[in-house]
């Protein structure tokens, strides 16, 4: 009689997001940084075709400098869906900078209404004083039908929201996170084991977590990640360096990066339809 196998649960595909300029970096730093609403999009097409799912959204001004501006994100947004329809989750961020105060960074997405938003929990609820009105603004995001998504820096941070979550502060069952790897270690420079204390036992535990990461081992993180039941993020933002430690020529290489370790593994992309699914999902 032939042997045959029990069929394995299918694995949930892997969402990539690019996050290709952020708030800090500039031409000086790479000359294929896009600035502009139109490099944006050129650059949203091009992490499109390389695998991306979801395309992390800084916008500036004109003189460079960040900004979290309506109207800024706006011409982006439009840009970008124009170069590739509804195929990217567009998330713009909230990021201070050292520029905004929390008012100001949950304002701008009340002004915009857009498909996403990251939010760093240490930003926005610096203690906890500035809950209620945290609280408040998760509400107005489930009312909009606008994904969330929390940045957490260390593993505290997940424990302080996990218990913000407890206390019914949080109007979700579960929420997305995004863990960035690295954040303070010396040069800035992640490793893969960053990420065991946000999964060490005892720890909360996210549904739908996304990792990101500094430096040449950028890509080995992310692949980690994936592994371990994540999501990835990659691109200028935080990393300009091939795996063999190159300088990417752009941010879709480093796209393209994380693609290839996941398909020779076996993982499915998620594209953006199977990321938006999820996300509805958790926070319905």
């Amino acid at each position: 009689m032939p042997v045959t196998e029990t069929p394995k649960a299918e694995r949930a595909p892997v969402a990539i997001a690019a996050a290709p300029n952020g708030g800090r970096r500039g031409k000086q730093d790479h000359p294929a940084l896009p600035i502009t609403a139109r490099e944006l999009a050129q650059t949203a097409s091009a992490c499109l075709e390389a695998g991306a799912a979801m395309f992390h959204l800084h916008v500036r001004d004109r003189d460079g400098q960040h900004v979290l501006d309506a109207d800024a994100y706006r011409e982006a947004v439009e840009a970008v869906r124009g170069a590739v329809g509804d195929r990217l989750v567009i998330q713009i961020t909230t990021e201070a900078v050292g520029r905004y105060q929390p008012q100001e960074q949950m304002n701008v997405v009340r002004a915009l209404k857009p498909e996403a938003a990251s939010l760093a929990l240490r930003e926005l609820v610096p203690d906890s004083s500035y809950e209620a009105e945290f609280a408040r603004f998760l509400a107005f995001l489930e009312k909009e039908a606008i994904a969330p998504q929390i940045i957490l820096y260390a593993p505290e941070e997940a424990r302080a929201l996990a218990d913000m979550m407890a206390r019914g502060l949080v109007p979700f069952d579960d929420i997305p996170v995004l863990y960035v790897l690295g954040r303070y270690t010396v040069g800035q420079r992640s490793v893969p084991q960053d990420l065991l204390p946000f999964l060490a036992p005892g720890m909360p535990r996210f549904s739908h977590f996304m990792v990101c990461a500094f430096g040449q081992e950028e890509a080995a993180c992310v692949t980690a990640a994936a592994l371990l039941g994540g999501h990835v993020r990659v691109g200028f933002e935080n990393n300009l360096f091939l795996p063999n430690g190159g300088l990417a020529p752009d941010n879709a290489a480093l796209v393209a990066a994380a693609a290839e370790p996941l398909r020779a593994l076996g993982r499915k992309l998620a594209d953006a339809d199977r990321l938006r699914a999820d996300w509805s999902l958790l926070m319905n």
